[in-house]
């Protein structure tokens, strides 16, 4: 592509940078805010799949870049919990080609089930993290991490937040990369095999790496100083940036685009530079208790402004030292199932059967509301079983009989199966029930495909996993699928029965998302020419 001026999010801005840098391949698994990134990526050209998970992800992207291939990963924050074991290992053994993994936080919880702060993974890790503030930044970072993954040989991690990956802003790109190296595999088993004897030297080369990156990081031109009035100085990073721009226009600013490792020498002299100097930052106090630890003489926000999203009015609050209450903000329309959703049924029924429902993350978290108030746990991805399972173990029998399990069919793609190998293995007295509510797609982050569609990332024909086959594999005492919405009673008895046996039973309720099914239409008949 040559040289253009654009309108993008900031998710389109990283699609739109790794097809300019030669990118090989794009794998992750969609989590708001980070979905579009590889659906964009494969609309331009871009080679982009959907893994069932992103520990899976991960490790198909770490392979691909001990080939030498140029590679991106993309999750939620949360997803970064799932691919931690791979990615504390992969910033060891470090990469051939490049890697940079798109992580989006999510500060204030628009669609997520926690809020942490990614920023300290860089650290725990020990992986450099670009930080941008708006879509170009994403578009230039993309791509510089792409070079420093490459120059450096380690991963990189590319944080977003929700206000980047959706925010757009005008992007100027550059010229696609020319000589992109082609992917070539060079044996180095102690690299690659970490065993004690090879990751203790390992551990000591990711060191010097980073001790590398900090002495880049100390000459680089991405960390800005803005001079203003020397009274107050802050240091902030990514969309908090922004904000403070905006709060404290006369300010003078120390904007830090490589937030892991810092710059601290040429941050201890901006803040010696200035009367007060404060950072601000959104989510942890990552920043500030760095330097602190660095003796670098700074002020940080409140604990009141670690909740939530930063805007100006906050920020400004924060530079006043205002701890008084904030406002209350007005009350949305709570989200809820669609009124046309064939799985409403299965909650009208938990409900009025009055199980104790062990539920999981997706459109069927929306269980837990009214008129439903049909779900008593959540935790994350694939939970609804082994939590289930928890429950079943240690309660009484009259409750234990109660305890359901209900997962969407994505999320058992997920992290459903090890789950159901749990459930057989250490099966409770009473047995088990699962309850997959299959609605043909992944639903609640747009509408994407997974292995149980039988369609990849594209839409194109893939092979379509057999949740049936696979439970019968296991040798789970019932499997049975139905329809919920013409087989309501069906479903009713069978959930007494269930309940009143020592079986472990998986009920597959089986009835394509009213949003999709259109579209679902579309794909399986374009799919037969």
């Amino acid at each position: 592509m040559s040289t253009e001026r654009l309108l993008l999010s900031g998710n389109e801005a990283v699609a739109r940078a790794s097809f300019d840098a030669g990118v090989h391949l794009g794998t992750g698994y969609p989590g708001t805010p980070s979905t579009e990134i590889l659906e964009n990526f494969s609309a331009i050209g871009g080679k982009a799949q959907w893994a069932p998970n992103e520990k899976v992800a991960l490790e198909v992207a770490l392979g691909a870049a001990f080939g030498g291939g140029r590679v991106i990963m993309t999750t939620k924050h949360v997803g970064l919990n799932v691919a931690a074991d791979p990615l504390f290992t992969g910033a060891y053994i470090g990469v051939s080609g490049a890697l940079v993994i798109v992580d989006a936080d999510d500060p204030g919880m628009a669609s997520s089930q926690n809020e942490q702060d990614n920023r300290n993974y860089a650290k725990a890790a020990g992986l450099p993290m670009l930080e941008p503030a708006d879509a170009q930044e994403a578009y230039d970072f993309t791509r510089l991490g792409i070079e420093l993954s490459s120059k450096f040989q380690i991963p990189v991690l590319l944080r977003m937040t929700t206000r980047v990956c959706h925010s757009q802003t005008v992007v100027n790109t550059r010229a696609a990369d020319q000589d992109i190296p082609v992917p070539n595999y060079i044996k180095d088993i102690p690299s690659r095999v970490m065993i004690p004897a090879y990751a203790r030297p390992a551990h000591r080369r990711l060191r010097k790496k980073l001790a590398e990156i900090k002495a880049y990081n100390e000459m680089t031109t991405i960390n800005t100083i803005i001079k203003g009035d020397s009274k107050l100085g802050i240091i902030t990073s990514g969309v908090s940036y922004v904000h403070a721009r905006e709060a404290a226009p006369d300010a003078s600013f120390m904007k830090i685009s490589m937030s892991h490792p810092l710059p601290t020498d040429k941050i201890k002299a901006f803040a010696e530079s200035v009367d007060r100097c404060l950072v601000i930052e959104e989510g942890d106090p990552f920043l500030f208790e760095s330097l602190k630890a660095a003796d670098i003489n700074v002020e940080g926000k409140d604990q009141m402004y670690r909740f939530g999203e930063l805007n100006v009015p906050r920020v400004q609050r924060i530079i006043n030292n205002d701890i008084s209450e904030e406002a209350t903000p007005p009350k949305g329309k709570p989200p809820e199932l669609c009124l046309g959703c064939p799985h409403r049924i299965s909650f009208e029924l938990l409900r009025d059967m009055g199980c104790i429902v062990s539920g999981d993350i997706g459109c069927y978290t929306l269980g837990v509301l009214p008129p439903f108030s049909a779900m008593d746990t959540c935790v994350c991805m694939g939970a609804s079983i082994t939590a289930g399972l928890g429950l079943r173990h240690v309660l009484p029998e009259e409750q234990a009989r109660k305890v359901v399990s209900v997962l969407g069919d994505s999320t058992f793609m997920h992290s459903g199966p090890a789950g159901l190998i749990e459930m057989v293995y250490n099966k409770p007295a009473t047995g088990h029930i699962v309850i997959i509510l299959d609605n043909s797609i992944t639903a609640m982050t747009g509408m994407q495909e997974h292995p149980g569609t039988g369609r990849k990332l594209d839409h194109s024909p893939a092979y379509q996993v057999n949740y049936e086959d696979l439970c019968k594999s296991l040798a789970i005492d019932k499997v049975l699928t139905l329809d919920p919405r013409n087989q309501k009673d069906l479903l009713e008895q069978t959930l007494k029965d269930a309940m009143d046996s020592n079986d472990t039973t998986v009920i597959i309720c089986r009835e394509p998302c009213i949003l999709a099914a259109k579209k679902i239409k579309e794909f399986e008949k374009k799919n037969k020419r």
